[in-house]
């Protein structure tokens, strides 16, 4: 596999990541008269830790499959560097609606920014529905049959996971904060998968 692609694809992660952390602020000096005040300050932040971890869990769940995933893969072609383009942006776009809840979240407006949030889900499960497509199609880039039928495997519950966000984001217009936690135990479920499979 071209190491040039693994190098860049770490690379854009490793960007995702530390743009995560950007949107922590800490909290003023100069509108602290206490140090109560500035537990009360950094208490008032939850909103952006949550995010920032959520997501965290997410792009961590990413580059692990993606990880794996390009250990697995003998060649390249057009369609897969494209598709593999295209989950690198859904997740380097991450940081977008991770800011937007973590600003909304603890408001009255907190429904469109965790409505937008769950769609994002759906966005990056797309990426990795391509992705997988781009490898199984039109001619496998995978000599090895039983890694074949593993990529299969990960491809139907990419399929099933298009489903589950879809329906998480479609409970978030109504139920916004019940689909954050759907959310949040569908990614922690992920996370348990993939650090469990052995490669």
């Amino acid at each position: 596999m071209n190491t040039r692609l693994e190098t860049f694809s770490d690379g854009v992660f490793a960007i995702a990541i530390t743009l995560l952390v950007l949107d922590l602020k800490v909290p003023p000096l100069e509108s602290v008269r206490s140090a109560a005040e500035v537990w009360r300050d950094l208490a008032l932040l939850w909103p952006s830790f949550f995010a920032l971890s959520l997501s965290f869990i997410i792009i961590l769940i990413a580059w692990i499959g993606h990880h794996n995933l390009l250990k697995t893969v003998d060649k390249t072609s057009a369609h897969f560097q494209v598709a593999n383009g295209f989950l690198l942006f859904t997740v380097i776009f991450m940081p977008f609606p991770t800011a937007f809840m973590a600003e909304y979240l603890n408001t009255p407006y907190a429904q469109p920014a965790i409505v937008f949030y769950c769609l994002n889900g759906i966005f990056h499960n797309i990426g990795w529905n391509l992705l997988y497509l781009s490898i199984l199609r039109p001619k496998p880039l995978i000599r090895d049959h039983i890694r074949i039928e593993d990529i299969k495997k990960s491809s139907r519950g990419a399929h099933y996971g298009f489903f589950i966000n879809l329906g998480i984001a479609l409970i978030s217009w109504w139920f916004p904060h019940t689909a954050l936690i759907l959310s949040v135990v569908l990614w922690i479920y992920w996370l348990i998968v993939s650090v469990s499979i052995k490669t």
